[in-house]
């Protein structure tokens, strides 16, 4: 597990107490797809902001993101828009291997990358891809946490894993409805 160095500085300021991660569907498993405008994709982000917002009221200062396509974008931009009223939280992507976003449509690479700029931290969890790298990547962001928020509708799949995951693990689970 490769992590930049201003990341190792600060792991001594974050705490799991004070940490959220976050998982949710990709656009495949969404009712809209790619399509944001829709109305479901809009009030499943007001949900997500209104829940992020929450977790930061409660204590929560850490955010960990999978930077996965669909619902793990809209969490990321949610929370740089809430660090904006709230600019002690902190964020950190954490990925599954470096070629993560290269087969993406070149809109949804170019949005990726523009966020992960704007990330405070950075975690590699593998060198490259390989088998499993995903789940990985999930298992550390709930170890690391003591929130997750999940935008799941109950569908088999790698949500719902780390949901149950989290669940084993003691960790909180808000749950956020699909559709």
């Amino acid at each position: 597990m490769k992590k930049n160095k201003k990341l190792r500085e600060a792991s001594a300021v974050r705490g799991r107490q004070s940490a959220c991660s976050f998982t949710g569907h990709r656009p495949a498993k969404l009712p809209w797809r790619n399509e944001e405008g829709d109305l479901r994709c809009l009030a499943l982000k007001a949900r997500l902001r209104a829940v992020t917002e929450s977790a930061i009221l409660e204590g929560m200062e850490h955010f960990l993101c999978g930077m996965a396509e669909g619902c793990d974008l809209y969490f990321c931009e949610t929370v740089l828009e809430l660090k904006e009223r709230y600019p002690h939280i902190t964020l950190e992507a954490a990925l599954p291997c470096p070629s993560q976003a290269d087969k993406w449509r070149a809109a949804t690479r170019e949005r990726y990358h523009a966020l992960l700029a704007r990330c405070d931290y950075e975690t590699m969890v593998s060198e490259k891809y390989a088998p499993g790298c995903m789940q990985r990547r999930n298992r550390y962001m709930v170890d690391h946490s003591s929130l997750l928020i999940a935008a799941h509708d109950g569908v088999p799949g790698g949500t719902r894993s780390t949901i149950e995951y989290a669940l084993r693990r003691g960790v909180s689970v808000v749950d956020i409805p699909i559709g």
